[in-house]
């Protein structure tokens, strides 16, 4: 049993490779096809797909400004930018009204509770049905029931009134919408590289006045048609239009900074955002109120309003070369291609190391001279060797006599060796000789009392 002193010892130990040549051509053709994968991975998609050698910066500082221009008409008026776009001040999400319901003439009183989905009918005057109670939906029930029409009756309400949905007129914008033109602006910033542009070309100020965006001649045009946005998203205008949805435009710069800036440019993708065949609550539609008076009360305008909503969303990611991601990748590239080596040791001891031939070459054990009484290394035992490796032992020369003779078969070429002899104290004799060869052993340290 070994002791916490030896695997204290042992610890110190060195470990070094051993190189055996296997002639293995399958064990070889894995070897190398396994080393061609790793170098493949590393090279073509750590270094060229995701750049390994540069420093990378995502999430940029960004600003985005919008702006939208253009006239429509409905069924009574004329809208113009200050009346369909919502709110004014040209951020990055905005929405543009498509279709409204308009409750005109609303004013605090009593009135029937009517409304899809909201009144309760009666055909007959059932008063508990109608108990006073704040109905969270429209109003504050007044606990009668009255006529609504000649045949039926529902609950007092005290509200604005008229009711929505009652008096309410549709009118409809979306027939000029599509040629809706949107500015939009957008600047980024790098801070770790300190590096700043934007989507506008910003040499020619005329160049606004007469561009469209296009792809390929109009890249630094932002000037969008609400139509040519829908169209990319692959939405129907007239469906989108009658029950509003949320439209996300996706800026994102790629910027590689080795390059020259002009190389960095932006690319735009139009997608909805908002779950288009939900049931519940599909679409996208909003409430708003214009307050006046009128003969001295206060009276409200009530829009419920249905429109696309724009939401930009600004990506980008840039990258620069610096010599410590490069280093690091170049090393876990190199300390990668051991793993070959790891896989075959695995496969050539384990599937092919028969009667553990591979075994006894793969790992040896080098015990140093020590130069101490307290203890000798024994000789190998010249019993142990076969007869069919064992060389003819030649004379000895020395103090202590030869060595005894040994009747096996001579081989040619014996093999000179050092044999190392030691004394009591600690005094030691080399002499050259052709040393008896065991299996696996390359030398043999004699002991002489």
């Amino acid at each position: 049993m070994m002791g916490c002193l030896d695997y204290f010892w042992e610890f110190w130990n060195y470990e070094t490779p051993k190189v055996i040549v296997v002639k293995k051509r399958n064990l070889g053709v894995i070897y190398r096809l396994v080393q061609l994968l790793i170098l493949v991975y590393f090279i073509w998609y750590v270094f060229i797909i995701q750049k390994g050698y540069q420093e990378s910066e995502s999430g940029p500082e960004s600003s985005v400004i919008t702006k939208v221009k253009g006239v429509s008409r409905s069924q009574h008026k004329v809208w113009d930018v200050e009346e369909y776009v919502k709110p004014p001040e040209g951020g990055s999400v905005f929405s543009i009204i498509t279709r409204v319901q308009v409750t005109s003439s609303q004013t605090q009183d009593t009135c029937p509770e009517v409304g899809i989905g909201r009144a309760k009918y009666f055909t007959s005057l059932i008063a508990f049905t109608c108990a006073p109670v704040l109905s969270f939906l429209i109003g504050e029930k007044t606990g009668r029931c009255i006529s609504y029409n000649y045949s039926m009756k529902t609950c007092e309400i005290r509200a604005w009134c008229p009711v929505e949905d009652a008096a309410s007129v549709n009118e409809n914008l979306s027939k000029m919408a599509p040629e809706f033109t949107i500015l939009i602006k957008n600047n980024i910033h790098f801070p770790r590289f300190r590096f700043t542009k934007g989507n506008v070309k910003d040499n020619d100020d005329s160049y606004l006045k007469s561009c469209t965006f296009n792809e390929t001649t109009g890249l630094y045009c932002p000037i969008f048609k609400l139509g040519f946005i829908v169209e990319q998203a692959g939405e129907n205008f007239t469906q989108l239009a009658e029950k509003g949805g949320v439209i996300g435009v996706i800026i994102n710069w790629n910027c590689n900074l080795d390059l020259p800036d002009t190389m960095c440019n932006p690319r735009y993708s139009f997608r909805r955002l908002d779950p288009k065949w939900a049931q519940a609550s599909s679409g996208y539609n909003y409430r708003f109120a214009k307050y006046y008076k009128h003969r001295g009360k206060s009276t409200r305008t009530l829009i419920k309003a249905y429109g696309i909503r724009i939401d930009v969303i600004v990506h980008g990611q840039a990258g620069k070369f610096s010599l410590i991601p490069t280093i690091i990748n170049l090393a876990t590239a190199l300390t990668s291609v051991g793993v070959g080596s790891f896989l075959c040791d695995w496969i050539l001891l384990t599937f092919m190391n028969k009667n553990e031939v591979y075994s006894a070459r793969k790992f040896d054990q080098v015990v140093g001279r020590q130069h101490s009484t307290m203890g000798y290394q024994k000789a190998p035992n010249v019993a142990q060797c076969t007869q069919e490796r064992a060389l003819e032992a030649g004379p000895l020369e020395g103090k202590w006599g030869t060595a005894p003779p040994t009747s096996v078969r001579p081989q040619p070429a014996p093999r000179p060796a050092c044999l190392l002899c030691y004394n009591q104290s600690g005094v030691s004799a080399c002499h050259w000789f052709h040393f008896l060869y065991c299996k696996g052993l390359e030398e043999m340290i004699l002991q002489v009392p």
